[in-house]
């Protein structure tokens, strides 16, 4: 490879992120180029069949999709992340879409328009850190001392809750000490740290208080409390 890759970015996708953080792991220089997916760029439909980020460039080639981006990167780029065996290889490939199933719920909790739906999305969301739970039987990540491609799609999962455990206490991970440790663990990864910029949980709230959901709602109630106690 004679030039180095470029991952098209939005600032908040948490499929961006995953990308991300298999470059890190692997030591892959990268560049990292962010768009407005409000106001896509020419160039970027070109490249995105989809309009989605991420999109990775590599020479003239776009590829798009995460998961894709990432099996890519592990073929081409040591260490692997995935492992060796092909039945261990597709079950963490199903977890990793099991991540994306988690992320379409988490989008359903923060865009619940009242608080009844707010409340169901929550027990929705609570359910699979349950199935999680099960799943987990190693530490410190989902393959014990090896990090893994899921562990690159829960570290951008695990992040939204670092913002909504500021807002309330839903009690997505109450009695769940695996999932809790293993959240420890790659909020601690240094690749998972570097996946978005250091301003990354002031732009998740301001996006989330611009909902008008439920979870709106709520931070509006928070920040006004928090006025009053400061007067």
């Amino acid at each position: 490879m004679t030039t180095q890759p470029v991952l098209v970015s939005h600032a908040l996708c948490p499929y961006v992120q995953r990308a991300a953080i298999v470059l890190k792991e692997k030591g892959v220089p990268f560049i990292r180029r962010d768009i407005d997916l409000a106001d896509k760029p020419d160039w970027f439909l070109d490249v995105s069949p989809l309009g989605k980020t991420p999109v990775l460039l590599v020479e003239d080639t776009p590829i798009f999709e995460s998961a894709v981006i990432c099996d890519y990167l592990d073929e081409v780029f040591a260490p692997r992340l995935h492992p060796e065996d092909p039945l261990q290889r597709a079950r963490h490939r199903a977890w990793v879409e099991f991540g994306s199933a988690m992320l379409n719920a988490i989008a359903g909790f923060y865009s619940a328009p009242d608080e009844d739906g707010l409340q169901r999305a929550a027990a929705a969301l609570r359910r699979r850190f349950v199935q999680l739970e099960a799943a987990l039987d190693s530490a410190p990540y989902f393959a014990g001392g090896c990090f893994s491609i899921v562990d690159a799609a829960f570290g951008p999962v695990f992040r939204y809750f670092d913002v909504f455990d500021r807002i309330g206490n839903f009690g997505f991970l109450d009695g769940l000490s695996r999932v809790q440790a293993w959240r420890a663990a790659l909020a601690a990864r240094d690749s998972v740290k570097a996946a978005v910029s250091r301003d990354y949980e002031d732009l998740l709230a301001a996006f989330l208080m611009q909902r008008g959901s439920a979870l709106s709602a709520r931070m509006r109630a928070s920040s006004a409390t928090l006025r009053e106690a400061m007067h």
